[in-house]
């Protein structure tokens, strides 16, 4: 696959109400076009409302979401995907995912990646994807769907959880990583390496992450409702840091997981 996915984009986990509203609202005027949003979100529908009166046509965004594990069968993956799409008020979404694999493979993998195959065939989704899937999990899903069918893992990576053995294997495998919590929701913030770069490089502690992220060629899609903090979010793709702040960010690494709930993989 070839399709290039807009970075950074706009995570909306968690985001409703007035707080959706801004973010989308405020990202869309300041160029941002990707938007990531899932069925368990519960915010797929104030977001078809808010791209639809946004004055953007249909053609320049990129609309991301993910079907939710209790929807992985046959009877009930398709209907969902339709839901989501009325939800949006949009005939396709541009990247669809299995948001999670199927804890303990109640569902056959086999099951829901065909189904996923057959939502692209349908026109439902330009291109498909996976999210929260361990190596094995993807060298599984890639024989069942075809080796360049999936386009991405959607994957949490920020300096706490570098994910190197999983990123290494998406990229050897043209697998493009798509990181959630970049920021480790804030704890970035409090870390004293990451605040000596950024001082070095008149930047902020965000920006670095970002850009270090950027530099290994991971897609980001940092959540935020506030203009400025989107427009800093862009900046930092005009931040490239040198050999020894990347060395500094490495040694950052520590395992440490967020999103880790009851039914997640046994990860790598």
């Amino acid at each position: 696959m070839t399709t290039a996915i807009p970075n950074p984009g706009l995570g909306t986990f968690r985001l409703k109400g007035d707080d959706l509203k801004s973010a989308v609202t405020e990202a869309l005027d300041l160029g941002y076009r990707h938007i990531d949003t899932a069925q368990i979100y519960e915010n797929e529908s104030e977001i078809g409302d808010l791209l639809a009166t946004s004055g953007v046509d249909r053609s320049e965004l990129f609309i991301t979401t993910k079907v939710w594990y209790t929807n992985l069968t046959r009877d009930a993956f398709i209907p969902s995907v339709r839901e989501s799409l009325a939800k949006l008020k949009t005939d396709y979404v541009d990247l669809l995912l299995i948001h999670w694999p199927s804890p303990d493979e109640e569902v056959p993998m086999e099951e829901y990646i065909s189904q996923l195959l057959e939502s692209r065939e349908l026109g439902l989704a330009r291109n498909i994807g996976i999210s929260n899937f361990t190596i094995d999990q993807m060298e599984r899903a890639i024989h069942i769907a075809g080796e360049g069918e999936i386009l991405t893992n959607q994957v949490e990576v920020h300096p706490f959880l570098q994910n190197n053995a999983v990123v290494e294997f998406c990229q050897r495998n043209n697998i493009v990583v798509t990181g959630f919590m970049p920021l480790a929701v804030g704890k970035v913030l409090e870390d004293d390496t990451l605040a000596i770069i950024a001082e070095k490089h008149n930047a902020t502690i965000a920006q670095v992450v970002l850009a270090w992220l950027k530099q290994r060629g991971i897609v980001v899609i940092p959540s935020s409702t506030k203009r400025a903090h989107l427009a800093s979010n862009l900046a930092a793709f005009n931040l490239s840091l040198p050999e020894e702040d990347i060395a500094d960010i490495q040694q950052l690494d520590a395992n440490h997981r967020i999103a880790a709930p009851d039914f997640a993989p046994t990860w790598d």
